[in-house]
């Protein structure tokens, strides 16, 4: 047992190295109840993500519903041509020939803020790519080293680049102000957690009343079990 539990802890520093450092990610400081955040997320993505990444187990409808935008302008106005209300957020791109032109297939978003542990991940990702001639695309990212995909809001954010000591630079030459484009990435980043589990702020909600409802069992349970044990001595 005692050798046993000596290789364990022998282990142990190995997997934290392999690991890889723990990232310092910016707070996003998102805000699932506030739906004109939501929709801006939601036509970002529209925009600029899903040529490439679908959101394969969200619904049009599901998200017209929960971002309060009528089915008949959500037609008009958010979904590409021929789509069905009903049908998930997929695009067309083959996966055999994404896969050949990025190195790997662009993966799906519903669930990206869960598999991320958090949305800040996201929202720092979306901040932190910098110039780099050495990638196929010309950038790299401090977040996700060797990223395969280019910086599709680079012309939002403007270029960034990376000092010798590994600082990112302020960009220059996007279209927007870094304040600006701090609440584009927040918006976005937005969505995403929230496709990532639509029904959260009903599940918290009723985790309240449950608690609430334990409370008061557990009183009423102690006078309960006074009563019960009144005469025993």
């Amino acid at each position: 047992m005692k050798k046993f539990l000596l290789a364990i802890l022998a282990v142990l520093p190995m997997l934290a190295s392999a690991a890889g450092p723990a990232l310092d990610l910016e707070k996003a400081n998102n805000d699932l109840s506030d739906k004109e955040s939501l929709k801006r997320g939601f036509k970002s993505y529209l925009n600029y993500c899903l040529g490439c990444h679908q959101l394969q187990y969200q619904r049009y409808n599901r998200t017209f519903a929960d971002l309060g935008i009528d089915e008949k302008e959500g037609k008009e106005n958010w979904m590409p041509t021929g789509e069905k209300v009903g049908d998930h957020i997929t695009n067309t791109m083959p996966a055999k020939d994404a896969a050949k032109w990025f190195g790997s297939t662009p993966p799906d978003l519903t669930l990206e803020a869960r598999f991320r542990k958090t949305p800040d991940y996201i929202y720092t990702y979306l901040k932190s790519f910098y110039v780099d001639p050495e990638r196929p695309f010309g950038v790299n990212n401090k977040v996700f080293k060797d990223v395969g995909m280019p910086h599709v809001l680079q012309g939002l954010q403007g270029v960034q680049t990376i000092d010798e000591h590994g600082n990112l630079q302020p960009a220059t030459g996007g279209s927007m102000t870094a304040e600006e484009y701090d609440e584009f990435v927040r918006d976005l980043t937005n969505f995403l957690e929230y496709t990532s589990e639509p029904n959260k702020l009903e599940r918290k909600a009723l985790g309240y009343w449950v608690i609430g409802f334990l409370v008061i069992l557990f009183i009423l349970s102690y006078f309960l079990k006074k009563e019960y044990w009144r005469d025993v001595h």
